[in-house]
């Protein structure tokens, strides 16, 4: 009687979510991996077995491993910064300071923006504003659009996106410091611990889980940037800020070369995979409790 209940509970809660897992998640996942066994244009109906013609194509696609090695160095960048920035001010907002809830709220509203009016907002920063401030001050750093050059339009992109991935980090680190436990603190304190030995040998540790997700989050967003990309540079100029995941895209539906985009899709999807699930593996064994 207990198991047909069971059964019954499993078909009522979770089974509608499993089914929505599958086909949103699961099946579209399977297809896109058979269509990289295929000469799929995106278009026609019809489909040839190609075996894998497609990933030999991605190994000889060096715009590929260009975009996938600026792709790396943007995820350098991005989770480092972001990560010791939101841990810094979460410090911060934990201190008791005036208006730190406000200060919270402030800081998470820019990942509430979505990345296409991000980047088009950011756009009219870099290419206007701060040409406008270069021609009013003749600061030689301002005096032409960020855009424009390559190594400036990379730090915009580096910059916009820490701007709007840290407010989501910095709840998080907030979290993690308002769980701390105040005995374990005050012992430190009374043991005579300074505050870096406080900082790297008690509040890190029992930090670890609050940075386990935070590298998690960063991780995966920064691999498979897109929206910012598209809307701030295009890969402008010349190509020389475009993403691993904006070529995928311009490989599949803009040449019509959608097998081979699909391969390289499936290619950025195990490194990512094979990263994120890595650092959560290290990261987890430093975690401790209380």
């Amino acid at each position: 009687m207990k198991s047909k209940s069971n059964g019954k509970d499993f078909c009522v809660f979770a089974l509608p979510g499993l089914f929505c897992f599958v086909a949103v998640l699961i099946v579209p996942f399977l297809y896109g991996v058979y269509l990289t066994l295929t000469d799929w244009n995106g278009v026609s109906r019809e489909k040839h077995f190609v075996g894998l013609q497609n990933f030999a194509a991605v190994i000889r696609d060096q715009q590929f491993w260009s975009s996938l090695l600026l792709t790396f160095t943007y995820v350098i960048f991005v989770v480092v910064i972001v990560n010791v920035l939101a841990f810094g001010i979460a410090w911060l907002l934990t201190r008791g300071i005036k208006g730190q809830n406000f200060f919270r709220a402030g800081f998470f509203t820019p990942n509430l923006i979505g990345g296409i009016v991000l980047g088009y907002i950011w756009q009219f920063v870099f290419s206007r504003v701060f040409v406008s401030i270069g021609d009013s001050t003749g600061w030689s750093l301002f005096e032409a659009s960020w855009l424009s050059d390559p190594i400036k339009a990379f730090a915009a992109l580096v910059l916009v996106s820490v701007w709007q991935l840290s407010g989501y980090m910095i709840l998080i680190y907030v979290a993690g410091f308002m769980g701390l436990s105040e005995d374990v603190m005050e012992a430190a304190s009374i043991d005579g611990a300074s505050g870096f030995v406080k900082l790297k040998n008690i509040i890190m540790p029992l930090m670890m889980s609050s940075i386990t997700i935070c590298l998690f989050l960063t991780l995966s967003r920064a691999f498979m940037v897109y929206d910012v990309n598209l809307s701030l540079t295009g890969g402008a100029p010349y190509g020389t800020t475009e993403m691993a995941a904006m070529h995928v895209y311009e490989k599949a539906f803009t040449s019509r070369q959608f097998g081979v985009g699909q391969a390289e899709a499936l290619v950025l999807f195990i490194i990512t995979a094979c990263i994120s699930g890595l650092q959560v593996y290290l990261t987890k064994k430093k975690e401790v409790e209380a």
